[in-house]
């Protein structure tokens, strides 16, 4: 069963009740904490051992999970000391995921080496993925590369994974990206599907040559077929809504859960012959 979630990018300024109690109303079952950017509902790397399983706990009483931790970490940058702080943060990561108890780390590869060619790139993103995939194993937590910025496509995202060969690496596959490099949900399918453990879900329309993000089944980006593609080939995850909001500006996180939520329920009815988020 396909499940829905929402980042904490959707409402930066709720505290983790007002997102759970959202998340209620509009039939959220996950909840993805992006680190980093100073998110009200306070969850990142310095909570301490009993903050955490406060929050382990109270997801569990409500019956919600916490399913991926998004983070900045880009294991492909080509500054080394840089790549190394990346990894030292992906450690805390992955300790931070054990203990709430969350299956899921997203990471990004990044810029690569403009100098460097592609296989040299994939080399040093995978001994770099290298250095973390033990410990995420021995916490239960897979770390996931998401197709975005130099990896959108969909074969430089499986040539890391497959080239790491650790079942502790595995793709986070955003529609959106693959479709911006013009490739069709079924292509993309072939190459990440059986890798795929997480989805970001965020719809747009080009305005004035930029993608702007706005509502699910308004814009360009087709969700239904990839949903399609991973539900028939028994995928059980989320479909995780990334709305980004910056803190303390203006925005409508209510109306984007709801509206995310309506659309996903459109989508589950027309293409997936389940249940509604909500039931």
């Amino acid at each position: 069963m396909i499940k829905l979630a929402t980042m904490s990018s959707v409402c930066p300024d709720w505290s983790l009740d007002q997102i759970i109690a959202a998340m209620k109303r509009h039939g959220y079952q996950g909840l993805e904490p992006r680190v980093e950017w100073g998110h009200a509902c306070a969850i990142e790397a310095d909570l301490s051992a009993a903050q955490r399983q406060v929050i382990k706990k109270r997801m569990s009483d409500e019956e919600l999970d916490i399913c991926c931790i998004a983070t900045g970490v880009r294991m492909a940058a080509p500054d080394a000391e840089e790549r190394t702080a990346h990894i030292a943060d992906l450690k805390a990561y992955i300790d931070l995921a054990g203990d709430l108890g969350c299956p899921y780390i997203r990471t990004f590869g990044g810029q690569r080496d403009t100098a460097a060619t592609l296989q040299a790139a994939v080399d040093y993103t995978v001994e770099g993925y290298m250095q973390v995939v033990d410990q995420a194993q021995s916490r239960g937590v897979t770390v996931l590369l998401e197709t975005h910025d130099d990896w959108c496509h969909s074969a430089s995202v499986r040539a890391v994974v497959e080239q790491a060969g650790h079942p502790n690496l595995q793709v986070l596959w955003d529609f959106m990206h693959t479709q911006r490099m013009l490739e069709k949900p079924e292509e993309s399918f072939q190459v990440l599907g059986s890798y795929t453990r997480h989805t970001h879900a965020h719809d747009g329309s080009y305005i004035d040559g930029k993608l702007v993000v706005g509502a699910l089944g308004a814009g360009i980006i087709d969700h239904a077929v990839p949903l399609q593609l991973l539900s028939e080939a028994g995928f059980v995850g989320y479909f995780s809504v990334e709305v980004i909001h910056a803190p303390g500006s203006e925005h409508d996180a209510e109306g984007v859960l709801a509206q995310y939520a309506e659309g996903f329920n459109k989508i589950r009815g027309e293409y997936l012959g389940g249940e509604s988020a909500t039931s």
